[in-house]
């Protein structure tokens, strides 16, 4: 069997994702895995928009809900183990439909919005059951610059006026160590020699 003759393969499909409102929406909120399933977090990000403004799908699939759920409208968009949902949604679509990327799937509600009094989409990735961020969809995903900390290098403090900055010890004094104390026997030697010398003259006169 030739190899050379075999067709190579396929890159795996992936399905292209898009902005859910149009012009590129404002991220008011963005994602905030919880560190427990049951602690308070943020599953999805908030986009800016206006009431009645069309919503779209974000990626192709299947409309797997399109209804009221706690007082907000819900569109969920499934694609094998992902899902995407969208809410505050005034639902277009039925449960069933197929659509691509960029259909008009519903219109932004101002009722439940999480940005009150401004209204917005809550926007949210599923897969099996595990949140994740939606922004990771896009190919172009904004990018959010963190503040700097406070925790920056400091400037070595320079060292005082005097002191070596190896804090090795001041060098000694020009001449040998001993010089001084040698130079004083010297002199007490002389004195005595002198003294002696005089009292013998004394003793003599």
């Amino acid at each position: 069997m030739n190899l050379a003759l075999l067709p190579p393969p396929s890159p795996p499909v992936q399905s292209v994702a898009a902005w859910p409102l149009q012009p590129r929406p404002e991220v008011v909120r963005g994602f905030e895995l919880p560190a427990k399933p049951w602690l308070p977090g943020h599953r999805g990000v908030d986009l800016a928009g206006r009431p009645g403004q069309p919503v779209l799908a974000a990626t192709p699939g299947t409309i797997t809900y399109a209804g009221a759920l706690a007082g907000r409208g819900v569109i969920t968009i499934t694609t094998g183990p992902r899902r995407t949902t969208y809410e505050p949604v005034v639902p277009a679509v039925s449960v069933g439909a197929t659509v691509k990327t960029g259909t008009v799937i519903g219109r932004l509600s101002a009722a439940g919005s999480h940005c009150r009094p401004r209204s917005c989409l809550h926007w949210g990735l599923i897969q099996g059951k595990q949140y994740l961020n939606p922004l990771t969809l896009l190919p172009n995903r904004p990018v959010r610059l963190l503040p700097l900390t406070d925790r920056q290098a400091q400037p070595a403090e320079a060292a005082p006026r005097g002191t070596s900055p190896d804090l090795s010890p001041d060098p000694a004094p020009d001449g040998p160590p001993d010089s001084n104390g040698r130079a004083a026997k010297l002199v007490i030697a002389a004195t005595a020699a002198l003294t002696l010398t005089a009292g013998l003259l004394i003793r003599r006169a």
